[in-house]
């Protein structure tokens, strides 16, 4: 189950958070066999002056708009794996919200199952994973 953190400029309209939500957790399901119910993102705003980057590191060009993408998930995903979801992220990014390629800055915390609970304050290793019913 990735949890996602996801900052935006703070003037970003709602629609375009949702898409960018959106082409995200796509590129997650398609990606790495994400189930679609598990959507976990947590979206923030930054106002100038709140994130500081590097316009031109590693050879690209950013602009004042960059979304960064911060996804905890399980270990276990190869480098092809890992790569495969960066380029997806930066083109749903682009066609679903009009983001940048060069301004999709995404970075990855892997961990084990013993490092989340995702409910009723249980151990997630102790959980069967279910879909939800009503």
């Amino acid at each position: 189950m990735p949890f996602v953190r996801t900052n935006v400029p703070h003037d970003t309209p709602a629609v375009t958070r949702d898409a960018i939500v959106q082409g995200i957790h796509q590129a997650l399901v398609d990606g790495i066999g994400m189930p679609p119910d598990e959507l976990f993102n947590l979206v923030a705003g930054y106002a100038p002056g709140e994130f500081a980057c590097s316009r031109t590191f590693n050879g690209v060009a950013r602009s004042d708009r960059v979304v960064v993408v911060e996804i905890t998930l399980r270990r276990g995903r190869s480098d092809a794996m890992k790569r495969t979801l960066y380029a997806a992220i930066a083109r749903n990014l682009q066609a679903m919200a009009g983001v940048a390629p060069a301004d999709v800055f995404i970075f990855m915390h892997e961990n084990d199952y013993s490092d989340w609970s995702v409910g009723h304050g249980r151990f997630a290793m102790d959980l069967v994973q279910n879909k939800a019913t009503a």
